[in-house]
């Protein structure tokens, strides 16, 4: 039976080439600069361990490791971690802060060496030669698929695949054929389109590197719900990103604004005012006001100040002189 789809790693070969050739110089810090770094201002685990970020360099992902603080780490060493799919090639981002749980902890195997690094760059023609090959077996076998990338392991005889399809695939006659031609273990893995962003990268409608991809893939869930406490537009077409997903970025600040918004009354909620009651429109965070309308269809805008609760009578009220 084929694998099943579940979340994979992978990248093109041009964009991780260029990413790496430009980090072997500044992955090499000063002399002491590592002993430095690891004993900043990260939190130890166990007894002679600290926890440090990885970022996968083949697949943007990220993931915490443990490692011995004898390796003398620093933020930019490329080091190599077990994967899912076997030894790959990381970069520390930094120690993680706070105090190590109860539960095992994958760890760091060592630092990788210059020519591991350097292996790793020049395997992006391979890969983007075993690329093409896959797609073009694919385009013969007419299977329903869309090659994300391809990718070697480090220091093993083992070729990822990774695709996205809108249902299971069955490519047992693939993977045969592959193998021929490549004498080599082949792995096929199905992912989302999510991974996908992550995995190939792009420009936002920001102008910034995708969020998964540049900074991390351990996000927060991002649901509708922020984007109406944000009072953005509910077009999905301007809140939705290249996946065609929610924008991830939408919950970076939906804290802060429910935190702001702690205390006021909520669009669609009526006021007392005098003798006549208000429906409250819009509230602004940014000039602290409310926008407000009558019965008889005026509106009025007041302050955050201008309104408060009446607990007693269990309604938002327009204080007197305002």
């Amino acid at each position: 039976m084929p694998p099943q789809g579940d979340a994979a790693d992978g990248v093109s070969a041009e964009e991780r080439a260029a990413e790496t050739a430009d980090a072997v110089e500044a992955a090499q810090p000063p002399s002491g600069a590592a002993g430095e770094a690891s004993a900043g201002d990260g939190a130890a685990g166990e007894a002679g361990t600290t926890r440090y970020r990885v970022k996968i360099v083949h697949s943007s992902a990220t993931e915490v490791y443990q490692a011995d603080r004898a390796l003398g780490l620093a933020r930019g060493d490329f080091v190599i971690v077990p994967t899912r799919y076997g030894a790959e090639l990381g970069r520390v981002q930094g120690q993680v802060a706070g105090r190590a749980g109860g539960e095992e902890m994958a760890a760091i195997e060592r630092k990788a060496s210059r020519e591991e690094v350097e292996r790793c760059h020049a395997c992006a023609q391979r890969e983007a030669n075993a690329f093409q090959v896959c797609r073009n077996k694919i385009a013969e076998h007419g299977l329903d698929m869309k090659l994300v990338s391809a990718h070697y392991l480090v220091g093993e005889a083992k070729i990822l695949f990774y695709f996205t399809a809108e249902a299971r695939v069955d490519f047992r006659e693939l993977v045969k054929d592959l193998v021929g031609i490549f004498k080599m273990r082949i792995e096929l893995r199905q992912i989302g389109v999510r991974d996908e962003a992550r995995v190939v990268g792009g420009v936002g409608v920001c102008g910034r590197t995708y969020c998964c991809h540049g900074i991390t893939d351990k996000l927060k869930a991002v649901s509708i719900k922020m984007a109406k406490e944000q009072n953005l537009t509910l077009n999905s077409m301007k809140i939705s990103g290249p996946c065609g997903r929610l924008l991830c970025c939408l919950a970076y600040e939906y804290d802060t604004y429910r935190e702001c918004r702690r205390g006021l009354p909520s669009e669609g909620a009526r006021l007392r005012a005098g003798g006549q009651t208000l429906k409250v429109l819009d509230v602004n965070i940014f000039t602290r006001t409310l926008k407000l309308a009558g019965e008889d269809g005026k509106t009025v805008t007041l302050g955050f100040d201008a309104v408060g609760y009446d607990a007693q009578a269990g309604q938002w009220q327009v204080r007197e002189g305002s």
